[in-house]
């Protein structure tokens, strides 16, 4: 029988101190279980999820999810998508950290068997170079994340974990620590 993603989560501090990964992973779920964060929501009609985020009362940067990521923050930066890439390359979250100049692509890859994710590792390098190519005229620094579930510890997956960190990107097994955003 195959394994089901843990829906319901762990202990009381499973997400302190990082962005955890159970079946789907929720960025501002880890932020708010933090007493020394605050999220201020912004309600934009047609869009997906954005946030403003605060630590200790100071903003620290925003939040951003597959379209906002483009109807928002490159929108609101005179950023034309259209001019510089193909196509709408859709991240799963998008953390801008306003206090290292950083934007953080973070994409999301859950496995219960071999199939296509295998693939799409290997595309890292790809897709950084496109973000990196949208935010040129914003002068900020990107990195591209994974977070992947508990299927990628084999051994199988140890060329694409090299290729991965060879070629500028990271990867991290069900968590990534604040630490790896620039916000702890």
């Amino acid at each position: 029988m195959r394994r089901k993603p843990n829906t319901v989560g762990g202990g009381s501090k499973t997400n302190l101190n990082g962005l955890r990964f159970e079946g789907r992973t929720d960025l501002l779920e880890s932020l708010s279980l933090d007493t020394s964060f605050k999220l201020e929501d912004e309600d934009i009609k047609g869009s997906s999820k954005s946030c403003k985020i605060f630590k200790d009362n100071k903003y620290v940067g925003h939040y951003y999810e597959k379209h906002s990521f483009y109807n928002q923050y490159l929108e609101l930066n005179d950023v034309d998508w259209k001019k510089l890439i193909s196509k709408k390359y859709l991240p799963d979250s998008v953390f801008v950290n306003k206090n290292n100049n950083t934007v953080y692509i973070i994409e999301k890859k859950f496995q219960e068997g071999s199939g296509s994710v295998d693939e799409k590792l290997q595309t890292c390098d790809f897709k950084k170079k496109i973000y990196e190519r949208l935010l040129k005229s914003l002068n900020v620094r990107v990195e591209f994340y994974y977070i992947l579930n508990d299927w990628f510890t084999k051994d199988e997956y140890s060329d694409v974990f090299d290729y991965i960190d060879e070629v500028g990107c990271k990867k991290f097994i069900n968590f990534i620590p604040f630490e790896e955003l620039g916000i702890k």
